[in-house]
């Protein structure tokens, strides 16, 4: 059921306009008035709406704030293919235009800058975190790696800090010797 007041076209649901929200208001008037008539002149679905939002962002971009080497942290939100990854640590392989690649320590994955939150790490906590990254890396890659060992790797890509203690530098250690 459309709701009108005279002849404008209202949402009717949190969802339609949830995709707006980070917009400025003359931007948002825009982007409903677009997905009203990309959805034939009825209510748009969320889908449509976040296209036209998508459309609009990448029209009036800001540069890429992030640069190679970076350390970040994982936000989820609507991306599918980063589901159970928000909050995990990354790093920055390769900056494009709306989107960067990253590193995490089950592989690489290129993700929209809103999915991207800077960790404010200092160069050299940064260069740590590549070590520990790639030392993860290699190992990953071992086809005879046992559960234990893929368990402890996969708790080490989670961590929410930019060092190893003690005890976690000795297991991969251990484990890099036993592959």
């Amino acid at each position: 059921m459309d709701i009108t007041i005279g002849t404008q076209i209202l949402p009717t649901s949190e969802r339609q306009v949830r995709p707006i929200t980070k917009l400025e208001p003359q931007q948002q008037w825009e982007v409903w008035q677009t997905a009203v008539e990309e959805a034939g002149g009825k209510v748009p679905s969320a889908r449509v709406v976040s296209d036209v939002v998508q459309r609009i962002m990448e029209r009036t971009k800001a540069p890429n704030p992030y640069r190679v080497g970076e350390v970040c942290q994982i936000i989820a939100k609507d991306n599918p293919d980063l589901r159970g990854k928000g909050g995990n640590w990354c790093i920055v392989n390769h900056v494009g235009e709306v989107s960067c690649t990253v590193t995490m320590w089950d592989g690489e994955y290129t993700v929209r800058i809103n999915h991207l939150k800077p960790l404010n790490y200092l160069e050299s906590e940064c260069q740590q975190m590549q070590l520990i990254s790639d030392r993860i890396s290699r190992l990953r890659e071992n086809e005879n790696l046992e559960e234990a060992a893929r368990a402890m790797l996969k708790y080490l890509g989670e961590l929410k800090r930019p060092c190893l203690t003690v005890v976690e530098e000795k297991l991969l250690s251990l484990i890099e010797q036993e592959c």
